[in-house]
């Protein structure tokens, strides 16, 4: 697939990450109204497909886990990839050693394609018939060339979205609510994650007139750190402003211990960190 994806995940391959793809999957099947049996068959292939990142890539280190997902010409397409140890070779040149789950991932793919990527590692490339289900806007070629996230990073996770409305309100929330937990955040403290998640979503297409957005998400025990970009010249400023609830006043300030805005270019990125003080 030429055009960049709609989402682009940065991961480590640590097996709590594989919670994060399943997350990401629900809120694009949500964003398109895809069908909840094709999302269980597609959740089950890239399940199996990342479990052979976490289980086999790196021979027990830790390494990148980067998934793409593509929902833009009447099928959703996902590649999960590793820059890892890459195919093994069997006996013949057209056998390889994906590890287990290859039955699972052909049986339940419409296609499926195995490749090694530049320098070394595996790329899966999956293919699902997804009739019904809405298309979305192939995001422009700009997006191809936001930087990615960082690659390895076991707290860190990089999520890029296009185009934004439709996909921010879907996966944000759904991510930054398993991040807040994984912190060791309490109850109160995770619906807190999930407004300042909604008032983000809600108003960052406003802001983010590049056509794509990237949220990279750092945490440590009861701190989560978040930076969102990139926004336009005076993005961050409205962004918060636009959270404004009465009765309650701006939720993402109100609710975050830290703000700051970075410039970068001609654009803005919005930090903010939440931090549970139990």
């Amino acid at each position: 697939m030429a055009a960049p994806p709609n989402i682009r995940l940065d991961l480590s391959n640590r097996p709590e990450n594989v919670v994060l793809v399943r997350e990401t999957l629900a809120g694009v099947a949500e964003a398109i109204g895809l069908d909840a049996a094709d999302l269980d068959d597609i959740r089950t292939a890239v399940t199996e497909a990342c479990n052979n990142v976490v289980l086999h890539a790196y021979e027990g280190e830790e390494g990148a886990l980067e998934v793409e997902i593509y929902a833009t010409g009447g099928s959703c397409g996902v590649f999960v990839r590793d820059r890892g140890i890459g195919l093994q070779p069997q006996t013949s040149e057209d056998q390889w050693i994906v590890g287990i789950g290859l039955p699972v991932i052909e049986a339940l793919s419409q296609r499926v394609d195995f490749e090694e990527t530049t320098g070394g590692g595996t790329e899966v490339r999956m293919e699902f018939a997804t009739p019904g289900a809405r298309t979305l806007e192939a995001p422009d070629d700009e997006s191809s060339g936001f930087p990615n996230g960082a690659r390895g990073a076991g707290s860190t996770t990089s999520v890029t979205i296009a185009p934004v409305a439709p996909l921010a309100r879907t996966v944000l929330p759904r991510l930054l609510g398993v991040l807040a937990a994984r912190a060791q955040f309490s109850t109160d403290r995770i619906s807190d994650a999930l407004l300042v998640a909604d008032a983000l979503s809600a108003h960052a297409s406003r802001s983010a007139n590049a056509g794509h957005l990237r949220i990279t998400v750092s945490i440590e025990p009861r701190n989560l750190q978040l930076s969102l970009g990139p926004l336009d010249s005076g993005g961050a400023r409205a962004l918060v402003s636009g959270s404004n609830v009465d009765g309650v006043g701006r939720v993402i300030e109100k609710l975050s211990d830290h703000l700051g805005v970075v410039v970068d270019g001609a654009y803005e990125v919005l930090d903010l960190q939440i931090i549970d003080r139990r």
